[in-house]
């Protein structure tokens, strides 16, 4: 078997005007994130830590953020393609762990939820996706409230 690992992260503004979606699930929230597509920063981070080990790139690559024909696209559909990128090459999806660092709102109730639907979208089982979510403590962008970030780590396999 060879085996590889990538990483991933992605970070984007809240925004009044946009739907707040993480995992493919809508939080009820005051603001979204901005983004060409949906901004769902923890999809993204683990599109890049999938296409990483992969060697096949990074989301902008895949997805421009300017292509006409991604604009709010749901990145579950992001995350599908991706997985028909790697699947092409003939690596499959071992398991995904991801964090999300947000100071509010309270992301712990929707984790189960995002991790089902990011498994679908990866045509894999939901114990072999992880899903966490954190606080700064008031540090930094998120501890402000002023963006929501992700990061990813992903483990791929081929036979």
């Amino acid at each position: 078997m060879d085996y590889r690992v990538g990483t991933g992260a992605d970070a984007h503004a809240l925004a009044t005007d946009r739907a707040l979606i993480l995992g493919g699930v809508a939080i009820p929230h005051s603001h979204g994130l901005a983004g060409h597509s949906d901004g769902d920063v923890l999809s993204h981070a683990i599109i890049d830590a999938l296409l990483g080990a992969a060697g096949a790139g990074d989301i902008g690559m895949h997805f421009p953020p300017g292509e006409p024909s991604l604009a709010g696209i749901s990145s579950l559909v992001l995350l599908e393609r991706t997985a028909d990128v790697i699947a092409a090459d003939g690596w499959c999806i071992v398991n995904v762990d991801a964090t999300m660092l947000a100071q509010r709102p309270r992301l712990s109730p929707h984790v189960a939820e995002m991790r089902d639907k990011i498994a679908a979208a990866l045509s894999v089982e939901p114990p072999q996706i992880s899903v966490k979510a954190t606080t700064t403590d008031y540090l930094g962008f998120t501890g402000r409230e002023e963006g929501i970030a992700a990061t990813a780590v992903a483990l791929i396999s081929r036979p």
